[in-house]
């Protein structure tokens, strides 16, 4: 965590992540509409309609859980959730793709919202990384010429590694 008075947050990863809730929540009420003219005026099949509903709803669970870690790590200079948010990237973006090409009709609205759900989840891939990147970096320089570990003096980059490999060495 980056001392008092250092911000170290990323102003265009909140707003990102502001715009990408609201995007969320249309998109699940719009795909919730969609699904329901599909369950009416085509042959879908009843245990694809389900999954298909079902996916949508862990989807939504999914994004509501990685966008507050997200806000959280950014908001508050903190590395874990900001890496939890980034490693929930993935079945997110995986989720929006099986939306995208995978499910049994794909209409094309679908395939638009699909792609900009896409689009939001590789941007904020994106500038996760380059703050992750951010917070690591000064919390390495602000940790040179420091005591660490078996009483030696290390300085700069060896610092950290030493200081890092400490902490995840002493963590149950």
């Amino acid at each position: 965590m980056a001392p008092r008075g250092r911000r170290l947050s990323s102003i265009s990863l909140e707003v990102l992540i502001f715009l990408n809730g609201w995007y969320s929540a249309t998109y699940f009420l719009l795909e919730l509409f969609v699904f329901m003219y599909k369950g009416l005026l085509l042959p879908y099949p009843t245990a694809n309609l389900v999954l298909d509903v079902v996916m949508l709803f862990l989807y939504l669970g999914i994004e509501i859980i990685r966008l507050f870690f997200a806000t959280k790590g950014n908001l508050c200079q903190r590395m874990m959730p900001l890496g939890i948010s980034l490693a929930m990237t993935f079945p997110s973006a995986m989720m929006a793709f099986y939306y995208f090409l995978v499910q049994t009709y794909v209409l094309r609205l679908e395939a638009v919202m699909s792609a900009i759900l896409l689009i939001f989840c590789g941007l904020e891939l994106v500038l996760e990384v380059f703050t992750l990147a951010t917070f690591n970096r000064y919390f390495c320089l602000s940790l040179g010429g420091s005591w660490v570990g078996g009483g030696g003096r290390v300085h700069g980059e060896a610092s950290c590694y030493l200081l890092v490999s400490n902490l995840l060495s002493s963590c149950p």
